[in-house]
């Protein structure tokens, strides 16, 4: 499947979503502006954010693997690794809560479009065979 046809696939939009999404909380939350160096600082907050837009960026970028390789096993490895980020990206909204983010009301934000995401991908995935 092209690039042009992965795109169009409701999954892959949803995934656009929470990217978005992430980027919005992170823009809120984040002590620092400096995104691609998230990781570097000292602030719990500033680490799960960058794990945050990290895991939603390779979500992304699974699906569009998934969705182009013949590889049965590819496929599934591809299929199990964003089951793990869904499940990651709920744990960091809960660790986030626990940090006291007073912004509380993007994480719930955040967990609604996670549902519907995770709702998207199991069609998806039951599509694939």
């Amino acid at each position: 499947m092209s690039t042009i046809g992965i795109s169009h696939l409701p999954v892959y939009r949803k995934a656009l979503e929470l990217q978005t999404m992430s980027s919005a909380i992170a823009f809120c939350i984040a002590s620092r502006r400096d995104f691609l160096n998230l990781y570097t600082s000292d602030s719990l907050r500033d680490q799960v954010t960058d794990a945050l837009l990290t895991d939603t960026l390779l979500i992304r970028k699974q699906i569009a693997l998934a969705a182009s390789t013949r590889s049965l096993h590819i496929r599934r490895g591809s299929l199990q690794f964003i089951s793990i980020m869904i499940r990651n990206l709920n744990s960091y909204c809960r660790g986030l809560e626990m940090d006291g983010v007073r912004e509380r009301e993007y994480l719930d934000l955040m967990q609604t479009e996670l549902r519907s995401f995770r709702k998207s991908f199991k069609t998806w995935r039951k599509s694939l065979g």
